[in-house]
């Protein structure tokens, strides 16, 4: 049972020293903190698993929209929100650029396919809000599709709120010298080049366009059904404690009860007699 226990535990620090690699900041937090760290992330990944099992049980739908500047951490609280949970319950929807047909679809039918049904929760890592952000600072869209964007976009989601569907929508904030820190580290780690494409290396020379398009985005589309809420981003670890503490006290959740469980006793069969398995079909034990 102990090592049971961390082996689980491992998980989470082998992401930590996965950031921690090329001394990007995240390995110069203090060792008090990095205690405090450890110890409320599992608390609060206790609670979310408590969520977790109220969404099911009561049915209750929600989307987690992460926006945010490219490098800004929203994957990573992305996995930390979902690493203790199950998947069928709460998954993740990443969309890729939208292909030649979906062009020509209603701008918000791609996203509706991923939206939860009862007892789900969704975090979408990028949203609908391409539109205001990428779509607009890259002119992938016209002035007019620009426009009628933040026309539709407080009646699609008010319409959602009305069907019952609780939306939770964050923008992850970090500073010019702290997205220029993230690059480079990246470029530097082949780990996480991979990270890097074509337009996160443009977002840095248009980093005050993205600012305007933030700005109007959070001014234009900030309702009461469903408001932003900002996460300063600069520390990745505060960030993930902050945004996780602030998600939880969204929800009005609790525990609920759960039948007692039962470990039934191994039925053996003096019949049965377990089959050799040949030696060319064993993975070679290097460790």
């Amino acid at each position: 049972m102990r090592e049971e226990i961390l082996d689980d535990l491992d998980e989470e620090i082998e992401l930590e020293l996965d950031d921690a690699r090329l001394g990007t900041g995240e390995g110069c937090d203090p060792l008090d903190f990095r205690q405090t760290y450890f110890r409320d992330l599992l608390r609060l990944q206790g609670e979310l698993v408590k969520l977790q099992d109220w969404v099911k049980e009561t049915g209750h739908r929600l989307v987690v929209i992460c926006e945010g500047r490219d490098a800004a951490g929203k994957g990573g609280v992305i996995k930390r929100i979902t690493q203790r949970l199950n998947p069928r319950i709460c998954r993740v929807a990443a969309l890729p650029a939208p292909n030649d047909r979906e062009r020509t679809q209603w701008y918000f039918q791609r996203y509706v396919s991923h939206l939860p049904a009862a007892g789900e929760i969704v975090l979408f890592d990028r949203s609908w809000y391409n539109r205001a952000g990428v779509e607009r600072v890259m002119n992938f869209c016209t002035d007019a599709e620009y426009e009628e964007f933040f026309r539709s976009v407080p009646e699609f989601e008010r319409m959602l709120v009305r069907s019952g569907i609780q939306i939770v929508k964050y923008w992850f904030s970090i500073s010019d010298d702290e997205q220029e820190l993230r690059f480079r580290a990246r470029m530097e780690d082949p780990l996480k080049q991979w990270k890097l494409s074509p337009m996160d290396l443009e977002s840095r020379r248009r980093w005050e366009a993205y600012t305007l398009a933030k700005e109007i985005m959070l001014e234009r589309s900030n309702i009461p059904e469903a408001p932003w809420w900002i996460v300063p981003a600069v520390n990745k670890k505060k960030a993930r404690l902050n945004c996780i503490s602030h998600l939880l006290s969204q929800i009005p959740y609790r525990d609920v009860e759960k039948p007692e469980v039962t470990l039934p006793e191994r039925v053996f069969n003096p019949d049965y007699i377990r089959q050799p398995v040949p030696d060319d079909m064993i993975v070679p034990d290097l460790y």
